[in-house]
């Protein structure tokens, strides 16, 4: 199996996602058959009342991540779908990066269930976690 590269998934990142997840200057730091990396700079466009990042905004963070370590394990992009994604919101976080690490914990032929940590600064200091089901269609 080929392992994706940094580039191959920065090119399905334009031409593939929601031009509202684009908006999000989404930055691709890892992808491999380990997982995914994903880094969004501060913007007030993601911010709550109080210039807190929004849960709306982790959310989709985490579940385009959760894309990029699909396709990491798999060794390409291929059409999934969310199946279900659960969220705690562990701290706030406002003006500093907030990156996702997702790594996929079952891989199945069908079904590919996963983990995504969330956090701004120190790693061991999590602002969430999410975990998600895909299918692979």
């Amino acid at each position: 199996m080929a392992e994706l590269t940094i580039e191959a998934a920065e090119e399905f990142y334009t031409a593939s996602l929601a031009p509202w997840i684009q908006d999000m200057d989404i930055t691709i730091d890892h992808i491999g058959v380990d997982g995914a990396v994903l880094r969004v700079p501060p913007s007030e466009h993601l911010n709550r009342l109080g210039g807190t990042v929004c849960g709306q905004a982790i959310m989709a963070l985490a579940d385009t991540a959760m894309i990029f370590a699909v396709a990491g394990t798999l060794g390409e992009f291929r059409a999934i779908t969310t199946v279900n994604q659960t969220s705690s919101f562990l701290r706030p976080v406002a003006e500093r990066d907030l990156v996702a690490r997702a790594t996929i914990i079952k891989p199945g032929r069908t079904i590919m269930y996963g983990e995504v940590t969330l956090f701004a600064g120190d790693p061991d200091k999590p602002v969430a976690h999410v975990t998600s089901t895909y299918m692979l269609l």
